[in-house]
């Protein structure tokens, strides 16, 4: 008689977990596609400042105005992920960033830019594209913190984050056969009705928690403790800490393609291979800090655990994209400017799994405010690189770089385990 009740609890379980694994793989999707339609403007964008006559100044403006509503608009995002759900809210967040991603196929000439002007028409389209995509990774965070245990948690958010490697490895060489074949505009359009097909399954697919309790179970939980959050010292810390990762990861993001095609002469074609292999060296980089971050943990304590990766990732950042910039040879460039932005990847598990259990029952509002710090960091990045490297050369445009990640180093050493930690997600069902 036994053997039943084992039985059916073996089978709950497997079922469980298989549904964690769906939940996490359409995180994972939806991650790559928010990336992949934040960055093909800067695939588009050396032929658009080309077609409409734009200084590379103002393309950077561009580029930040995505950010500037991103970051903006973090918090709020993460508020309505706790308040009704990250199910919902991701839905919301996927049809409205492929809208806004179809609609960049209408910035300048001869439509939006005929009436507003070129660059106002792309600054309109990419602060509503910032707005619509705010709240994914705060929603996503509070599903990691729904769905998994705190001993997952960081090797869980380094596989979303890897989404990030994918979409932005993807881009530089689909979008530009897209855009060949297609023509930049059309390509946005495609992009956008992907966009929005992945954001339908998403919702069919996934649900809130894992024993699918009621939407009622938000809606108790309308008073954000935001004096709690906002005088929480580990959270302080690691949200300036991730300003100054954000600031070192969006000079690559943004520039990289471009410092490799029209400051080093690689060659366009050559530029978007190489701009992919950064892209899957933080696609392999992400998944394995986070899953040394939980090994880390587990053996040293969560506090030095937690500490271990970003403190060594970061300096090797900091080094290898200084070393990296000085050298000539282009496989030796390539290869340390790519681990550069891998080791600095590595940390993103760490620092999601500590703002997760410094937020308790408000995880989707911690991440929030995580990001919004390090959506902050890349709200300047894409404008004081150019600037920086006007005045004194590109090589100090990306030494600023390494310069200010090292102040992410030094707030790992104080930063400790918060006290409110999050209660573990069931990882087996009893009956």
């Amino acid at each position: 008689m036994p053997r039943v009740p084992r039985e059916l609890n073996r089978r709950v379980n497997e079922q469980l977990s298989n549904r964690r694994s769906g939940v996490v793989m359409l995180m994972i999707l939806l991650s790559a596609m928010t990336y992949f339609d934040r960055t093909i403007i800067t695939i588009a964008g050396p032929g658009i400042i080309k077609e409409f006559s734009i200084s590379e100044t103002g393309m950077g403006t561009v580029y930040s105005a995505y950010l500037l509503t991103y970051a903006l608009l973090m918090v709020p995002g993460g508020w309505l992920a706790d308040l009704f759900g990250p199910r919902l809210v991701l839905m919301f967040m996927a049809l409205g960033s492929a809208l806004f991603t179809g609609l960049t196929a209408l910035g300048g000439r001869p439509v939006l830019g005929a009436y507003i002007g070129v660059i106002p028409s792309f600054l309109a389209i990419r602060l509503a594209l910032g707005a619509c995509a705010a709240p994914e990774y705060p929603s996503s965070g509070r599903m990691n913190a729904n769905w998994m245990p705190p001993s997952k948690r960081a090797r869980v958010w380094g596989w979303i984050a890897s989404g990030a490697g994918i979409g932005g490895a993807v881009s530089p060489l689909l979008f530009t056969w897209m855009s060949g074949r297609y023509g930049w505009r059309g390509a946005f359009w495609i992009s956008a009705v992907a966009s929005a097909m992945l954001g339908l399954v998403w919702y069919w697919y996934a649900r809130d928690y894992p024993d699918e309790r009621p939407q009622a179970a938000y809606r108790q939980k309308t008073r954000a403790a935001w004096k709690e959050l906002l005088t929480n010292r580990d959270l302080m810390l690691l949200t300036a800490g991730y300003f100054t990762v954000a600031y070192f990861e969006y000079i690559f993001f943004y520039w990289l393609y471009y410092y490799f095609g029209e400051i080093r002469h690689m060659g366009m074609e050559q530029s978007a291979v190489y701009t992919t292999l950064m892209w899957l060296t933080w696609f392999v980089m992400t998944p394995v800090g986070g899953w040394v971050s939980d090994h880390a943990a587990a053996r040293f304590g969560r506090t030095l655990g937690r500490r271990l990766v970003p403190i060594l990732g970061l300096t090797l950042s900091a080094i290898l994209l200084y070393i990296g910039t000085n050298l000539t040879d282009t496989v030796s460039v390539v290869t340390l400017l790519c681990l550069s932005l891998g080791f600095a990847a590595s940390s993103d598990g760490p620092y999601w799994a500590a703002a997760i259990d410094a937020g308790g029952e408000q995880s989707g509002l911690s991440g929030a405010i995580l990001n919004t710090g390090g959506n902050l960091g890349g709200l300047f990045a894409p404008v004081l690189t150019p600037f920086i490297a006007s005045k004194v050369g590109w090589s100090w445009g990306l030494y600023a770089g390494s310069l200010i990640v090292m102040i992410g180093v030094a707030t790992w050493f104080f930063i400790g385990t918060s006290e409110h930690v999050r209660a573990e997600a069931p990882e087996h069902v009893q009956h």
